[in-house]
C-alpha cells in the first residue's frame, strides 16, 4: 500500500509494521466481526515475523490500534489466544479516528529474531 517494508530487522530486533486485516490472497480487508479482523492480523504479523526470522513467541512488544475502543475486550480475548506467555509481551492499546481500507484493527509488533537464523 505505500513505500515501506513489512519488516525490518536490527540487530537481534524485527521491527515490524501496522498490520491490517488484508487476506493476502484476495488482496481485500476480511469482513465480518472484529474477531476474524483480529484473527487476520495475527496471521499477518505471523507471517512477518516467520519470513524475518522471528515467531509471535518471541514478540516482546505490541501497539494496537482501534477504530472504536469499545471492541477492546473482543480484540483483547483473540490477542491472549497468541500473546499469552509468561510474561506477556508488553502493549499499548490505542483509538484512532480511521485505518488504511476501513480496517477496523491494526497491530505492530518488536520480536527477538531466533539467533540460530541470524
Amino acid at each position: 500500500m505505500g513505500p515501506y517494508s513489512q519488516g525490518v530487522s536490527h540487530g537481534p530486533w524485527l521491527f515490524s509494521s501496522g498490520q491490517i486485516p488484508i487476506d493476502p490472497r484476495s488482496e481485500t480487508i476480511v469482513n465480518g466481526e472484529i474477531e476474524a479482523q483480529t484473527e487476520q492480523v495475527i496471521a499477518n504479523l505471523a507471517a512477518v515475523l516467520e519470513e524475518g526470522g522471528s515467531s509471535l513467541g518471541r514478540v516482546v512488544r505490541t501497539t494496537v490500534y482501534l477504530t472504536d475502543l469499545s471492541l477492546f475486550s473482543r480484540v483483547n480475548a483473540v490477542y491472549g489466544r497468541y500473546f499469552d506467555g509468561d510474561p506477556a509481551p508488553a502493549r499499548s492499546t490505542v483509538q484512532v479516528a480511521a485505518l488504511p481500507l476501513g480496517a477496523a484493527v491494526e497491530i505492530d509488533v518488536i520480536a527477538l529474531i531466533d539467533p540460530r537464523d541470524s
